[in-house]
Formats: structure tokens, C-alpha cells, sequence
């Protein structure tokens, strides 16, 4: 840091995300000439402890000590540092475990953006003044109630407490606090009692995550007044209620969530002509759903309709912050996140593409057909159907989504054969129909060479491979040929080798890295 101080006049320093590790000062003690800083940034250095030289910094606007490892407790004298400057500070990912002093209120009075995720802080989370926009804690050990105080940030725009040790009922006044929030994440807590009651009209609400709590009683029809609402988590809690047909009014909703409740009754079609046209993911599985797949209720999914791809894009919320005082104003963005079961697998989807889109409706009692609308939703990646008590035979429709990843009806009552047009599912990397009532031969070549005995277990009318029971009547009917399925579906797929299982258009937010694969191959992205 030496070689930085001996410049008088610097007062804006950006280290951030490089392969350096920053050393401290080689006379901590000489600080009479320190620079007097307005923005730092600090992240990923290599930093241990909270550099010394900070302590005579009066005039900080900006500071970024993110992904460190700094260990211990925030030193006592933080909070007399840049008093009434600073805008930013950003603490995500380190080694934190709590305060030397816990403060109850938060000492800088025009903090804009607050980071406090990812680190081992313990106790209340501590209230920031009000003129806080951003607020991230999520990923800590924090515990006891939210504080009423929380109600009064009138320009606080995100909230997020995620995956914390909190507990007690979800304060009612932030149902109808601020008119400015636009995220509320509580996800992953011990909240109990009921949802938050008086949603207001005119709110600015985008995401409402409340999942993974104790959560009681029915959904609020307030809610039905959120309606910028983009998505929607109440999963894994213990809501008694009918299917939420109100929500309808939510024309801009995207992710639905309502898995592992106590929902109960049928979903009718034609409660509404339009209903959730921009919903891109759903999931309503393990809960006491009856009757019928409401067919036209999913004819009203436009957006599942089509696979249209010019840029990759996330599913966020996008908002400013100004800082006048350094004369700032900066771009953010709050990625949406979920849970999602796929492919047999739970994944977390810390960032979710525009372009995915997924049907989750298993282990509930729908019984009937399976509807031939389901055909319509050619953008499909995932379809999950299992548990349920259907009957009838699998319609070849679902021959046409050509960009089904995972299709799961097992543990129904589905009789007759596998349609041979399933074979023109060339993404197609998990396929089970086990525990059905179905017969003949299966399919063979392309994708089901690839998939194991499991995936057609107790069906006893099954023959041929990968079965071991051969099959006597062969004369299965032949595929369509490429020109027939081309004229037919708009496809012009110029390369169609058998993809051997591994799904060579999947798309995957483990964080790994996306591969994504337009079905006309006019272009082809690999990012890692």
C-alpha cells in the first residue's frame, strides 16, 4: 500500500477483482500524510484484517472490502469512520463474525448500499438509517425478530435476509410500509404465523420470497395488488388454502412457487381468459391438488409458447442509486434465485435465464387425461407430471417439444405405448415412465439408447431394450422423416446426431457455467 499513500492527492483507488494481494503499510503508525480517500475499492486482495490506514479516512463515499478474508469482529472504531460521507460499503464474503460494539442503529446517515452476506454475523441484524436503498444480508447466523424499525425505511428498494436464523411472525408493516421496496427475500428462516396481511395498492413489488419457513393460514388476497409483481415463492411452508385463482391479475408475474404446502381443491379451467402470460416457471408440486390438468389454464402461458433467444439475460430486478456527493450515479441489478427440483436433482439457480422454463405439477391427485395444450408449450426444458393418478395414453404431442431436458410422468396410471415421436426429443436427457400400466416396445435409437432400465420399471407390458424381455410383435411404427418433421415444426436442425445422454442444449444455473443452443444453430454460445 506503500506506493499508493506517497501520493498526496488520490483520493480514488480501484484494486478490485485482480490477482493481488494487497500488504499493508510498512509504518501503520505514520498517518500525518495519508491521501484522504472518496473511493476505495478493495475487493478480492487478499485481505485478512481491516486495513489500519482506514482509521483516518473522514471523507469515504465508496468502500469495497468484498470476497477477503477478513476475520474476526468489525473493529469499534468502523463506525466512526466516514460518519457522514459514506454511501457504500460493501462487506460481502468474508470471515466476519459479529460487532465489537453491536450497534442497534447503524451510524452512517447517508448510507445508500449496505453488504453484510456471506459471513458468520450473529445476534439482531442492525437497523441502517433511512436513507438505505439497499440492504443485503443474507447467508449470516442473525437471529430474533425483525424490528419494527425495518417499517420505517421509506427508501429502502431491496431487502434481503435470506438464509438467516430468524425467527417470530414477519412484522405486518412491511406488507405496507414502503411504497419504494422492490425485493423482499425472508427465505430460508423460522418465521411463523401468518403472511404479511395489507398490501397496498401502487406498490413497486418485484420479487416476494417467503419460502422455506413455517408459515401459516391462507394467502393474503391483498397480494393480488402486487401487480408488478415478477415472482413469487411461498414453497415449503404449511399454507392451507385453494389454488390462488386471484393471482391472475399478476399479468407480469414469471416464477411461481407454491411446492411442499397444504393447497388444496381443483384448478378450473376458464376461471380467467388470460392468466399468467409472461410465467416462465411453475411449481405447485406436493401439495392436495385435485380433478383435472386445467387445460386451457395452460393455453394462457404465452410465454412457454415459443424459444426465441437474441441475448442471454437473467431474471432481475434493475434499479439506481445516486450519490451526490461524489457525483455517482450507479447501475445495480438484484438476480432472482431459486430451488428448483430437476432431473431427479434439487438445484439451487443462483441466477435463472429469461429462457428457462419449467413445469413442476407432481405429487399432488390430478387424475384424467393428460390435455393435449401441454403441446403447445414448445419452450418447455423441464415437464413434470409424476405422482399423480392420470390415465389415458401419452399424447404424441409431446413428440413436438423439442426442447423438453427432463420429462417425468412415472408413478401414474398411463396405459398403451410410448409414442414413437418421443424419439424426436433430441435434448432429451432424463426420460421416466416407471410404475404405469403401459405396453409394447419402446423406442429405440437417438436419446432412448441412452436412458436405463429404471426409467420404464413396473411397466409389465414393456419389451425391447434396454428392457431384457424381447419384444414379439416388432412392427412398431416408423419414424417421421426429417423433411416431414422439419415441414411439420419449423425446425431446421442441420446436425442430428444422437446426443448420447448428455443433453447438449441444457441449460444449467449451477454456477458452473451456461451452454445454450438455439434449435435453427444460427448461432452457438459457450460461456464458462
Amino acid at each position: 500500500m506503500d506506493q499508493f499513500v506517497r501520493l498526496k492527492y488520490l483520493s480514488v483507488l480501484y484494486l478490485s477483482s485482480n490477482n493481488l494481494t494487497l500488504l499493508s503499510l510498512t509504518s501503520p503508525n505514520t498517518t500525518t500524510s495519508l491521501p484522504m480517500f472518496s473511493e476505495l475499492g478493495l475487493g478480492s486482495c487478499n485481505l485478512r484484517q481491516f486495513p489500519n490506514f482506514l482509521t483516518q479516512q473522514n471523507q469515504l463515499v465508496y468502500l469495497d472490502l468484498s470476497q477477503n478474508d477478513i476475520h474476526g469482529e468489525m473493529p469499534k472504531w468502523i463506525w466512526e469512520m466516514s460518519f457522514d460521507t459514506l454511501f457504500l460499503l460493501d462487506l460481502y464474503f468474508n470471515s466476519l463474525t459479529g460487532f465489537h460494539q453491536s450497534p442497534t442503529l447503524l451510524p452512517w446517515s447517508n448510507i445508500l448500499f449496505l453488504d453484510l452476506s456471506s459471513k458468520l454475523f450473529q445476534g439482531s441484524p442492525p437497523i441502517p438509517s433511512s436513507s438505505i436503498m439497499v440492504y443485503l444480508a443474507s447467508n449470516n447466523s442473525f437471529t430474533g425478530e425483525i424490528p419494527q424499525l425495518f417499517c420505517s425505511l421509506s427508501s429502502v428498494r431491496v431487502l434481503d435476509f435470506s438464509r438467516n436464523n430468524l425467527g417470530g411472525i414477519i412484522p405486518q408493516c412491511l406488507s405496507k410500509a414502503s411504497k419504494s421496496l422492490s425485493v423482499l427475500n425472508l427465505n430460508v428462516n423460522n418465521f411463523h404465523g401468518p403472511v404479511p396481511q395489507a398490501w397496498l395498492n401502487g406498490n413497486k413489488l418485484k420479487m416476494i420470497n417467503l419460502g422455506k419457513n413455517k408459515l401459516t393460514g391462507k394467502l393474503p388476497r391483498s397480494m393480488a395488488r402486487c401487480r408488478m409483481l415478477e415472482f413469487f415463492d411461498i414453497g415449503n411452508n404449511q399454507i392451507r388454502d385453494t389454488y390462488p385463482f386471484w393471482l391472475a391479475s399478476l399479468s407480469k408475474l414469471k416464477i411461481l412457487i407454491l411446492r411442499s404446502n397444504r393447497f388444496h381443491g381443483e384448478i378450473k379451467s376458464g376461471e380467467f381468459n388470460s392468466v399468467f402470460p409472461k410465467l416462465r416457471v411453475i411449481d405447485i408440486s406436493n401439495n392436495g391438488f385435485i380433478g383435472f390438468l386445467p387445460s386451457s389454464y395452460l393455453e394462457s402461458w404465452i410465454a412457454m409458447k415459443s424459444f426465441h433467444v437474441e441475448h442471454l439475460s437473467y431474471m432481475q430486478s434493475s434499479f439506481y442509486y445516486h450519490m451526490f456527493m461524489a457525483g455517482l450515479t450507479i447501475p445495480d441489478e438484484y438476480n432472482y434465485s431459486m430451488t428448483l427440483t430437476n432431473k431427479g436433482i434439487k438445484m439451487e439457480y443462483t441466477k435463472i435465464l429469461e429462457v428457462f422454463m419449467a413445469v413442476d405439477l407432481s405429487c399432488n391427485k390430478f387424475s384424467g387425461e393428460i390435455p393435449e395444450s401441454i403441446g403447445n408449450l414448445k419452450g418447455l426444458e423441464l415437464l413434470n407430471l409424476s405422482n399423480n393418478i392420470l390415465v389415458g395414453q401419452i399424447p404424441t404431442v409431446i413428440g413436438t417439444l423439442t426442447n423438453l431436458e427432463a420429462l417425468d410422468l412415472s408413478h401414474n396410471q398411463l396405459f398403451g405405448r410410448i409414442p414413437w415421436q418421443l424419439r424426436q426429443l433430441n435434448f432429451l436427457e432424463v426420460f421416466d415412465v416407471s410404475y404405469n400400466h403401459l405396453s409394447g416396445p419402446i423406442p429405440q435409437g437417438r436419446q432412448f439408447g441412452t436412458f436405463p432400465n429404471s426409467s420404464f420399471d413396473g411397466n409389465l407390458g414393456l419389451c425391447g431394450n434396454p428392457l431384457s424381455k424381447k419384444c414379439e410383435d416388432l412392427e412398431a411404427s416408423p419414424p417421421p422423416s426429417s423433411s416431414t418433421f422439419e415441414q411439420n415444426h419449423g425446425v431446421g436442425l442441420e446436425w442430428r446426431g444422437v446426443l448420447l445422454g448428455f443433453g447438449i442444449g441444457f441449460l444449467v444455473g449451477t454456477g458452473l457455467g451456461w451452454v445454450v443452443v438455439t434449435r435453427n444453430l444460427k448461432w452457438f454460445a459457450i460461456t464458462f
